[in-house]
């Protein structure tokens, strides 16, 4: 099993190669799903705003197309100096793929770990009707 530095790593990586030109905002994302594969995701901007893509949703789609179904662990990393949480959006998408054991771990510029789990963040998430 994937741990966190592996994971930090390799959101790291996926945020370096983040197309940002325009917020100049960079960030990786990488997932352990319950296939036990990785899957790593960066934001991907567009001229026409909002048209871009968040690195969590990058992330998600990989698995999702490679047959993964869960979220065990979701790591999100920036290259700003604060820790930043997943968007809105990207919140209810985390959350349709996890379930309540469901880590998501946060970082900041100086490599601190924040662990969550998506009630935490998402306390009202919409749910299936």
């Amino acid at each position: 099993m994937k741990n966190i530095q592996q994971l930090f790593k390799i959101a790291q990586t996926a945020m370096q190669n983040a197309y940002a030109p325009y917020s100049k905002f960079k960030v990786g994302a990488a997932i352990l799903a319950d296939n036990q594969k990785t899957y790593s995701g960066c934001n991907v901007e567009n001229i026409s705003y909002p048209c871009g893509t968040c690195a969590e949703a990058g992330a998600i789609s990989a698995m999702i197309a490679d047959g993964g179904h869960k979220i065990k662990k979701i790591l999100i990393v920036s290259d700003g100096k604060k820790m930043i949480t997943p968007c809105g959006t990207c919140l209810q998408r985390i959350k349709e793929f996890s379930n309540a054991d469901t880590e998501i771990i946060l970082t900041d510029a100086e490599k601190n770990f924040y662990h969550y789990q998506i009630a935490d963040l998402l306390p009202q998430a919409f749910k299936e009707f």
